[in-house]
């Protein structure tokens, strides 16, 4: 009889255990949204995306300056460029030989009363 007993409860506690071990369906809940809720929930997504296209804009904006600001910078530097080599070009044709020289070259000759010798 003992062992009997001792069976059932073996069994109950097997099936107990069995019970435990199936899955239990989860229910849906139905949320219910206030009015304010609403409000709040719409508000910060329209601020959101508002927010995202304002700083996507800004961020569009300041490439564009960049951009322009870096085409001016190259340009500058090829005009500094042009004018270096313009002052070196005024330089070399301005020497005393070569003018002198042109000077001979289209009949003029030097007549040393009548040079003024002129300073800066």
């Amino acid at each position: 009889m003992a062992a009997v007993r001792m069976q059932q409860k073996v069994q109950k506690v097997q099936q107990e255990q069995h019970v435990q071990r199936v899955p239990r369906k989860k229910t849906k809940r139905n949320i219910r949204w206030t009015l304010g809720e609403k409000i709040v929930f719409v508000s910060f997504l329209a601020f959101a995306l508002y927010s995202s296209v304002t700083i996507i804009s800004n961020q569009f904006t300041i490439y564009h300056v960049n951009k322009e600001v870096q085409q001016l910078q190259t340009s500058i530097e090829e005009q500094e460029k042009r004018n270096r080599d313009l002052y070196v070009q005024v330089q070399e044709l301005s020497t005393y030989e070569r003018i002198l020289a042109k000077a001979k070259e289209l009949g003029l000759t030097l007549n040393e009363n009548n040079v003024k010798v002129v300073q800066d």
